[in-house]
């Protein structure tokens, strides 16, 4: 099964570094500046399994309602949310989705999205 993220950050030194971290360890990482390109994105590649996504984005659509867009289009895909401004309670992401604080060491990020993407069955195997 492909393991392809769509990361949507506006700040782009921030997007290329977390992309490239999943890119590193054999993950398909496609990016977004805005929650308008993130849903496009997401449109033209079927196989993406998670979004990783930034609450404060300019634009009409916010990181926690371009969550709740994923989930009512694709409720396949899994969400984690990240914010250094607010924190998220989990209850109010839509299903599968988790928050991540930011600042977040990447290692962190890939070993969240790997577990995400891989299963608990992956987890049973490490």
């Amino acid at each position: 099964m492909p393991r392809e993220v769509l990361v949507v950050e506006d700040e782009p030194f921030v997007r290329m570094v977390a992309a490239d971290a999943l890119t590193d360890r054999g993950i398909m990482a496609w990016e977004a500046g805005d929650a308008g390109e993130a849903l496009s994105v997401l449109d033209e590649h079927p196989n993406i399994g998670l979004v990783f996504t930034d609450v404060n984005m300019p634009g009409d659509m916010d990181g926690l309602g371009l969550a709740h867009e994923v989930s009512r289009r694709r409720p396949d895909v899994t969400l984690i949310v990240t914010s250094g401004a607010v924190t998220v309670d989990e209850k109010t992401l839509p299903d599968h989705g988790t928050f991540l604080a930011k600042p977040y060491p990447t290692d962190k990020l890939v070993k969240i999205v790997e577990e995400q993407l891989d299963g608990p069955a992956a987890e049973d195997g490490a």
